[in-house]
């Protein structure tokens, strides 16, 4: 590997020079070029098996020149380098083919692990960096895809290897992470892009009333059905379908949405044609759907279709150095759209607002942003301006609203499944569900003490067993407690 030459392309002598020099450094052969055409210079006259490419050149732009080292004859993997880890360089460098992109200043060793990588899959692959055949035009910040931290990168670097391919793709995340932003973001910079984006809340629509949303439905083939309606997938016909909080679906739709899926017809409600149509489909959910396939509640079949490329959205508490990014954004456009004059948050008022948890996720912090821009009548936005939830300063959601909003999950997508199957047991299972996670905490804090544990459930012991067996509760116990403790098998 390390007989493989490689070549870096920068205006910025110190970084040819740093570059080359710990490149060769450990072995591999290094050449260099100050701008685009000595760069493709040198590629005709030499094969280079990894490009490490600047985006800005003082003759043409680096994306540019990717796409020329992609018309050469066995073309080395491309590494794009930018002092702008904005959405748009991210999505075209990857959408261009480019194998990766890093964000200066960068360490040294970082780029040196990435050759290491790029050249293994390389010699793994010999097409491992595929072109890619068009542009990325729009603006992801106008549409308020905000973030420069690692976890969003990897967002950004997933919409452009998966847009122009037209596979199922399944957005996970916490509500309000911003999973429809991403789904309009795929299509957009697809090849469906001129044609209908179409959504549907799978989670808003009464059960019985989302068949014909989707699929539409005859005349006469209900009450009401007054005229012959078109559905979502046939006004989607040719563009993508957003199926947001796909876990909601009740089972016997998803019978209907994998038929979709499989043979891309469908029938109207009260229909006898079937009815084909070209659509990809993009589904989110904030639900495990694992878990909700083993428990009953979601088809495995359908799970996997739709599951062929997973997409996390992390949340907000998770990459909190772009809260900084978000709150800049929200205060331009909310200046615009509300007409407000220009505003100013007081460092106390961003330190509230850096320091909260955001529960709700960026929806939660627009919101919040929105508020104290309409109320706030001077151009500082203070701590009272504030909802008073929020200015409690940096503390994780209260604990009761966090069970409430579990319970709250949990019972709606059991009240739905329950209405599907004309029977369900949604009290004892909910009750269960809070029961068993009650006892594994303290049992946990008790260190699997039983006897302790009863005590403070202010239970009997043997009830406590009982319900440790029938719940299926694990006594826990650490190593420390296991060495010094005799435990019984008795009682």
């Amino acid at each position: 590997m390390a007989d493989e030459r490689i070549l870096v392309v920068d205006d910025e002598e110190s970084i040819r020079w740093v570059l080359s020099r710990g490149l060769a450094r450990r072995g591999w052969r290094v050449d260099s070029a100050e701008n685009a055409h000595l760069a493709l210079r040198q590629l005709t006259e030499r094969n280079y098996a990894l490009v490490f490419l600047d985006i800005r050149l003082p003759d043409i732009d680096g994306l540019s020149l990717l796409e020329q080292i992609h018309t050469l004859p066995n073309p080395p993997l491309v590494v794009i380098m930018t002092a702008q880890g904005t959405v748009d360089t991210a999505i075209n460098a990857m959408k261009k083919g480019a194998y990766e992109y890093i964000i200066k200043p960068f360490d040294l060793e970082d780029v040196v692990g990435l050759a290491h990588q790029a050249l293994r899959a390389r010699a793994a692959a010999a097409d491992v960096a595929i072109p890619m055949p068009f542009d990325l035009r729009d603006s992801l910040h106008a549409s308020g895809i905000i973030g420069r931290t690692e976890q969003m990168q990897q967002v950004y670097k997933m919409i452009g290897m998966v847009a122009d391919r037209d596979v199922t793709v399944l957005i996970e995340g916490e509500s309000g992470t911003g999973k429809e932003l991403i789904a309009r973001a795929i299509h957009r910079h697809s090849k469906r892009a001129k044609r209908p984006f179409v959504t549907v809340n799978c989670a808003a629509i009464p059960h019985e009333l989302l068949e014909s949303e989707l699929f539409g439905h005859e005349k006469g083939s209900f009450t009401g059905a007054t005229a012959t309606t078109i559905g979502k997938f046939q006004q989607a016909d040719g563009g993508t379908m957003f199926l947001d909080e796909v876990g909601d679906m009740d089972l016997n739709l998803q019978a209907k949405l994998l038929r979709v899926l499989q043979e891309k017809e469908f029938y109207r409600v009260g229909g006898r044609d079937p009815i084909r149509v070209d659509v990809r489909i993009i589904a989110a959910t904030h639900h495990n759907l694992e878990l909700a396939v083993t428990q009953k509640r979601f088809r495995e079949d359908l799970y996997y279709r739709l599951n062929v490329v997973p997409l996390y959205i992390p949340p907000l508490r998770e990459r909190r150095e772009d809260i900084p990014l978000l709150i800049d954004y929200f205060l331009q456009r909310f200046e615009a759209e509300l007409s407000t004059g220009r505003k100013f948050l007081s460092t106390e008022a961003r330190e509230i607002l850096l320091s909260y948890h955001w529960g709700g996720n960026i929806r939660e912090l627009e919101n919040v942003m929105k508020r104290a821009m309409v109320l706030t009548t001077s151009s500082v936005i203070l701590p009272q301006h504030l909802p008073e939830s929020i200015r409690g300063g940096p503390k994780e959601a209260d604990d009761a609203d966090i069970l409430r909003r579990l319970v709250e999950r949990k019972a709606r997508a059991l009240f739905l499944n329950a209405q599907s199957a004309g029977s369900g047991e949604i009290y004892h299972v909910i009750l269960s569900e809070i029961e068993r996670f009650l006892l594994q905490v303290i049992l946990d804090e008790t260190d699997g003490n039983q006897l302790r544990t009863a005590d403070l459930l202010g239970i009997n012991r043997n009830t406590l067993r009982k319900k440790i067996r029938t719940l299926g509760v694990e006594v826990r116990r650490s190593s420390k407690s296991e060495a010094t403790t005799p435990v019984s098998l008795h009682h």
